[in-house]
Formats: structure tokens, C-alpha cells, sequence
């Protein structure tokens, strides 16, 4: 059975999301096979799932998407079968899997075979995992086993108001009824849980995918995610110093274009990633954030200008897609410190730990802008020169050191008094805190001025172009 656009939900979306007219279906006629409980009275066209591929701005991806009207869109063994069979046909022609959820589970008419068959999902999703990239579009239920979906892909958006998304209901969880909390929904996935990248209603989401598809590469090996540069590469970024608490707004500004795909938006905001271009060519960026504006220039939230917990993880996550699809990564560096609470201090040294380590590991071009303080072991966890990155800038007004100025006076020279802490300082800020002083060190490659930033990057990651870096011989690390 073959599916018209207009039909269902399932294959609406697939219309949305697709350049018009270019979805081929592959498996339509598939139908459930198990005989228990009836289930042979039950008609199951495509066994509750739309397979097939189409292009999106002309390049090649493959879609499934659920059709909840069938079963309730639960997941049977034909119907994880074809979702195996469409990861295959992407693995061979290196091109995205896009899956479109809406289902009420695994299929318990069929019991171990559907259990069987989902488990060879999850095998072929992590053998897929740094070979294609994979995204999820969450319409309605994503529960219980299939919430592992989304966590194994590399990136996920949710319908603000259908979309749910758990392992345990909410009203499972002692304690909680999801009036109270309800951590199936959309915000608390985006903001607390830090698993979805985006949301907003259907055609906003499916939107935001066809964008992103646009900007990564198709696999690991074959980059075509290049872009004619309409921008000026020596653009001047007049207002740029404003940016440097809010590097959201100045990633955009040394975009071509002022084009920045953020990724985790609502998640540990004190932590910026996302996608810009330079030149054409999509880089990956990461950066610490103090402030966020709104729309209308106003401070909307603040932060210290600290190491969090969920912002080591969240800019984990996003260095390691980049490493592995080969996508350079950009870092804008304002930080003094970790987070002091008795809550990231379970957690705290371990997510530093892996930060550091992720940075090191991974052999992409990397390029690293202080754009404000730099201080103790937090600055050399961001992209530092010390754990691996290849070039590294400083504005003129950035401070590099082991601390604040005023406080290594204080601990150096405890009993002198108020005028003779102040020369200290200044002394100190001098010798030890200013970009000038880490440049004569090498630390630093160069000391440029904000507004030429746009143009020192792009001549940066066009000269780091043809870098190979070998690592210790080694299956993998264990960090």
C-alpha cells in the first residue's frame, strides 16, 4: 500500500519535511505477521510505519516516520525490521536518517519478536553512530524503550504540545503526577534534561530539521556541506565587543550571513553550541555565556562566568559529532572558574575531566578566541593551546592567568595594606594577567582587535584545512 501526502500524519510530515514530490516509499506493503491474539483480523497497512528516502535541498536522506493510526503507531517486529532495513540502505550511501516519532511503544501482541526486532534497532543505531548522522522529530508519544531512540541519535526536536518523551511516566515517579512535574513534556526535555535541541509546533521543528540537514555533512567521509559565501570575509564586526557575555550574538555576528544553528538552546544556557559558517564552510562552535539578551537589548538571564556541569556536557556531546563528522571547531572563551554548589561538586571534576579530554581528543581544526577572562584550570579546559588547540586569539581586553589580579594580591601579600594591594594588583595584571604577557609565551598566537575577529577565523580554518594530527596507537580511550 502506497501513501498519498495528504492521507495521515505520518506521511504529512514526510511531505513537510521532503523537496516536494521526492519521497519514494520503500516497503508499503509490508504487514504485520504474528497470528496472536488476533492480531490477523487487524489491518496494518505499512505495519505502522512510512519507509523510503527523498532529498532535502537536493541532498539524499532517508525517513521513516510513524503512523500512529496504525496500532497506535507501536512498534511490531515488520515495523522495526523496515526502520533496520533503511539505517542498511544509509549506512551503504552515506546519507542521514531522519526518524519522525509517534508511537505508543513496543507492540505487546508480539511480544519477543517485536522485542528482538527494536533491540536490532538500537545495534544498527550505534553502528551508525559517527558513520551518518541521525536526527529525531518527536509528534507525539516516545515512551519507555523507545526514549532511547532520541538519546542514541545526534540530534533531537520536539512538538511543543503533543510531544512526550520518557522512560517512566511521569506519574510512575514516586512522588511526582504530572501536574506537579510533568517530565514528558517538551520544555522539561529541552531545559532540564538537555536531550532535545529544539521545539515548536510541527512545521516549525520540521523546519528547523530541513536546516540542519542543510548545514552538516551527508557521513564521515564525504563532506558537502559547503555553501557559496555571499558574505565579505574581511567583514568589520563594529559591535562585537558588547557580545562577548552574550556569544550567541556574537557567533552570528562573524557568521557569513549572520547564520547560526543553535543546538541545545534551552539547555545550560551559560554553555553556547551550535552551527556558523565561514567562507562557506560549516563550523562547529562552543562557547561560555554570562548574560542572554532578549529581542529588545534587555538582560534576560545571567550566569557566573563559570564551568557548569550540564554545560561541560552539553559542549561534550556537541565537540564529539564534530570530531567525528570532521567539522572544525571554534571556541569564544570567558571563564574564571567552576560552578560552586554542593549539587556540581558530585559531578563537577568529572565533567571538567571529560571536557578536557574531548577537547584533546579530538584531531578536527581548532581554533580558540578569548574574548574576556581566562582563568586557572577552567581556561585550560576550554580549548586552551596547552590541550591541543592549533591557534588561539585574545582581544586586547582579555585577562589570562591563574586568577583575578586583586585576589593573587591578596593571597601573595596578606598583611599589606589597602594602597599596597592596589599596586599588586595592578602589578600582577600586568606580569601575569594580560594577553600580552601570555603572546610572549607563545600561549597566545596573536592579540587582535574584536571588530576583525570574522576575518582572523576564516584565515585561521583556511590555513588548518589540510591538518592531520596521528593519536597514540589505541582502541580508545576510557575517559
Amino acid at each position: 500500500m502506497s501513501y498519498n501526502a495528504t492521507e495521515n500524519s505520518a506521511s504529512r510530515r514526510i511531505a513537510m519535511l521532503l523537496d516536494e514530490g521526492s519521497f519514494v516509499e520503500i516497503g508499503g506493503a509490508v504487514t504485520a505477521r504474528s497470528t496472536d491474539f488476533n492480531l490477523q483480523t487487524k489491518d496494518t497497512p505499512a505495519d505502522g510505519v512510512i519507509t523510503g528516502y527523498g532529498v532535502i535541498d537536493g541532498n539524499l536522506v532517508y525517513v521513516y516516520s510513524q503512523d500512529a493510526t496504525v496500532l497506535k503507531g507501536s512498534v511490531g517486529e515488520m515495523h522495526a525490521k523496515k526502520i533496520a532495513n533503511i539505517y542498511d540502505m544509509a549506512m551503504k550511501m552515506g546519507a542521514p536518517v531522519i526518524g519522525l516519532v509517534d508511537c505508543a511503544g513496543l507492540r505487546l501482541q508480539e511480544a519477543t519478536d517485536a522485542l528482538e526486532a527494536f533491540g536490532s534497532l538500537y545495534f544498527k543505531q550505534s553502528m551508525a553512530s559517527g558513520v551518518i548522522p541521525q536526527i529525531t522529530g518527536i509528534f507525539g508519544m516516545c515512551g519507555g524503550g523507545l526514549a532511547v531512540v532520541p538519546g542514541l541519535t545526534d540530534f533531537t526536536f520536539m512538538e511543543s504540545k503533543e510531544g512526550k518523551l520518557f522512560v517512566n511516566s511521569p506519574n510512575a515517579l514516586e512522588g511526582n503526577i504530572d501536574s506537579k512535574c510533568d517530565t514528558s513534556s517538551a520544555e522539561y526535555q529541552s531545559k532540564t534534561a538537555g536531550l532535545v535541541d529544539g521545539i515548536g509546533d510541527e512545521a516549525d521543528i520540521l523546519g528547523q530539521i530541513r536546516v540542519l540537514v542543510s548545514m552538516i555533512p551527508a557521513n564521515n567521509e564525504d563532506d558537502l556541506s559547503y555553501s557559496e559565501c555571499l558574505d565579505d570575509l574581511n567583514r568589520v564586526c563594529a559591535d562585537i565587543e558588547n557580545a562577548a557575555e552574550d556569544t550567541g550574538i556574537a557567533l552570528a555576528a562573524i557568521s557569513d550571513s549572520n547564520i547560526f544553528f543553535e543546538t541545545k538552546k534551552e539547555y545550560a544556557k551559560d554553555m553556547v553550541t551550535g552551527f556558523i559558517r565561514l567562507n562557506g564552510m560549516t563550523v562547529g562552535a562552543v562557547a561560555n555565556r554570562s548574560k542572554v539578551y532578549d529581542a529588545e537589548g534587555n538582560v534576560a538571564e545571567e550566569f557566573d562566568k563559570a564551568l557548569s556541569v550540564d554545560g561541560c556536557k552539553k559542549a561534550i556531546d556537541f565537540v564529539n559529532f564534530c570530531d567525528a563528522f570532521s567539522i572544525p571547531v571554534l571556541t569564544l572563551t570567558n571563564v574564571t572558574g567552576f560552578t560552586a554548589t554542593i549539587e556540581s561538586e558530585k559531578n563537577m571534576a568529572r565533567a571538567v575531566a571529560r571536557l578536557t579530554y574531548t577537547f584533546a581528543n579530538a584531531t578536527v581544526p581548532k581554533v580558540n578566541v578569548i574574548v574576556g577572562k581566562a582563568y586557572g584550570s577552567a581556561y585550560v579546559a576550554m580549548n586552551s593551546k596547552s590541550i591541543g588547540a592549533d591557534m588561539v586569539y585574545a582581544w586586547p581586553s582579555a585577562e589570562i592567568g591563574m586568577m583575578d589580579a586583586s585576589l593573587a594580591a591578596k593571597i601573595m601579600y596578606a598583611d599589606a595594606d589597602a594602597d599596597t594591594l592596589k599596586e599588586k594588583a595592578a602589578e600582577y595584571k600586568e606580569l601575569q594577567s594580560s594577553p600580552v604577557s601570555a603572546a610572549r609565551r607563545g600561549y597566545v598566537d596573536a592579540i587582535i582587535e574584536p571588530a576583525d575577529t570574522r576575518k582572523y577565523v576564516i584565515g585561521a580554518f583556511e590555513m588548518l584545512f589540510t591538518k592531520r594530527e596521528d593519536r597514540p596507537d589505541k582502541k580508545h580511550g576510557t575517559v
